[in-house]
């Protein structure tokens, strides 16, 4: 049963601000990690983005914090991430007179050392720039309350396991709450829990919670030489405002964006080899409305604090599903809808059918817009803005003396109006609309072993095992493949070689023609051929896994 943030035992200052807010009701991560901050301990929270996990572990710190000096450290990956978390500190706090500074590399010592000397109750920072400020002996961490690690996944993976340590022997270790919060859980994140935290209470959010439902998934399949065509169709025909187009690298997103440029879309790359104070001139810019198309990078696009983003596009489809998760949780936040759409080749269908699984949902196969719709939504755009005109503006005599005189020389009025129409037509901006190649719609078959070609199935790290037919390589026909789900996963050891060994035995058939294998922390899914699929339901839980005797059904 759903509880209320009221029955969370959230303080009256902090409610009403929710209140303003129009937060009418926990998530399922709020629900389960409030109520245990709030009793004091520790909590190990394994959460993605767009689950509600800052205001899971911000609410219930400022509903215990007092005004006596710095209290709260909260640690993040990078400076967007920080400054983001640092306005939801502020944002939940405001009835509170609550004091947040973010610090983080590329912004002035000296300002950061003053509002420090001035005194903050929480300060949001990134490892690097935390523990400089800690040597300078001007962030002094022992009356710290709460420690916080958000993101620490991404954290560990930037190489700041040394800088976090060291920040941690600095927080007095019998007093404070620690509180770490990941996308996954790494060894080294458990041993970081088993070394500084108390008897951590474990929560995690299911998979089936990564996305949001009012995220409308689609994607379109197009040959690499035509993505720019197709993204052109694609921004002229959705009905958008705020548009965030995702590239690979932060090369990509610069070329990209002046590609938009050339062809007339107002476009503006944002990636990690801008200066700060660039990139938040960039985002305020994108905010007020200045600016419709943002072409951003992983890193950057991760901590970006912008609420009101109705498309998000996939220019270049993520290798890791995990960074679908957090690219497309940059819409239909707040309760508003939105809108996520992922441009894919040939070559990627299988990274997209690992992104599916993991997300647990089947993203819709669309057609890209045709030159024909293409050229009726500029017709209506043109119609709108025409009417928009005529209702808002008004004729002068010099108007009415124009029309007087070319009706008194024999011109209908229709002529005129045809005229003026072609003369406005002319002044609005001519995109290129070029023609798009057919894609063939069935993964061709691989002939040897040409390199980057593999179709070998991809376990938990997505690596192939090069088993498979007379060629070494594993033959896919998407059409053909069913997923079924095993209750074990990678918590109970699973390795991609298990699952192929119990059903092939299980089941009597080819090893060779098991697909894409996922395996998550408790399920495994398996790609089967369909005239096989009834067959490895029957048997294959007759078989064990590490040991352990499996179920399977169909995903």
């Amino acid at each position: 049963m759903t509880q209320t943030f009221e029955e969370l035992g959230l303080n009256a200052d902090l409610l009403k601000t929710l209140e303003r807010l129009s937060y009418h009701e926990p998530t399922p991560i709020q629900q389960q990690a409030i109520p245990a901050l709030l009793a004091g301990e520790d909590v190990l929270g394994q959460a993605q983005t767009g689950t509600g996990k800052t205001a899971a572990f911000t609410l219930p710190i400022l509903n215990r914090i007092d005004k006596d000096g710095l209290q709260t450290l909260i640690l993040t990956p990078t400076r967007e991430l920080a400054q983001q978390v640092s306005e939801a500190v502020y944002r939940y706090g405001s009835h509170m007179g609550i004091k947040v500074l973010p610090i983080y590399g590329g912004s002035s010592y000296d300002r950061q050392i003053r509002r420090l000397k001035k005194g903050v109750h929480v300060v949001v920072g990134t490892p690097g720039r935390t523990l400089d400020l800690i040597k300078k002996r001007v962030l002094d961490l022992s009356g710290i309350r709460f420690m916080v690690f958000d993101e620490a996944d991404e954290m560990l993976k930037m190489g700041f396991i040394e800088d976090v340590e060291a920040i941690l022997s600095a927080t007095p270790k019998e007093t404070r709450q620690t509180l770490l919060f990941s996308a996954t859980f790494s060894r080294e994140i458990l041993r970081l829990a088993q070394q500084y935290m108390r008897d951590p209470i474990h929560i995690e959010v299911e998979a089936e919670q990564v996305t949001a439902d009012n995220i409308e998934q689609r994607y379109y399949l197009v040959n690499e030489r035509d993505k720019v065509a197709a993204l052109s169709r694609i921004l002229e025909t959705e009905t958008r405002q705020n548009t965030l187009v995702f590239t690979r690298t932060r090369i990509g997103s610069a070329e990209l964006a002046e590609t938009l440029i050339e062809r007339g879309y107002p476009a503006v790359a944002i990636h990690g080899d801008l200066a700060q104070n660039e990139r938040e001139r960039i985002l305020r810019r994108f905010r007020d409305g200045q600016l419709s198309i943002l072409v951003a990078t992983d890193v950057v696009g991760r901590g970006m604090d912008v609420s009101d983003v109705s498309h998000v596009v996939n220019f270049d489809i993520p290798q890791l599903p995990i960074e679908y998760v957090h690219r497309i949780g940059r819409t239909g936040r707040a309760g508003r809808s939105g809108v996520a759409l992922t441009l894919i080749t040939p070559k990627q269908r299988h990274t997209m059918r690992r992104i599916e699984q993991f997300i647990e949902t089947r993203i819709t196969k669309t057609k890209l817009p045709s030159i024909e719709q293409v050229k009726h939504a500029r017709d209506q755009i043109f119609r709108a803005e025409l009417m928009q005109h005529l209702s808002t503006e008004e004729f002068n005599d010099a108007d009415y003396d124009l029309i007087d005189s070319l009706l008194t020389e024999g011109f209908s009025a229709e002529q005129i109006v045809s005229g003026m129409l072609k003369m406005l037509r002319k002044q609005s901006t001519d995109y290129p609309l070029e023609n798009i190649a057919d894609v063939f719609d069935k993964p061709a078959r691989n002939k040897g072993r040409s390199k980057g070609r593999s179709n070998g199935y991809a376990g938990s790290n997505g690596a192939s095992n090069g088993r498979g037919n007379k060629g070494g390589r594993r033959k896919y026909n998407d059409s053909n493949m069913v997923s079924v789900m095993f209750n074990v996963g990678r918590n109970s050891g699973v390795k991609p070689g298990d699952v192929v060994h119990t059903v092939a035995s299980t089941s009597n058939i080819p090893g060779s023609v098991i697909g894409a294998i996922t395996i998550k922390n408790e399920k495994t899914f398996v790609d089967v051929p369909a005239d096989h699929v009834k067959r490895v339901l029957e048997n294959a839980g007759r078989g064990k896994i590490r040991g352990k005797r499996v179920s399977v059904s169909l995903a």
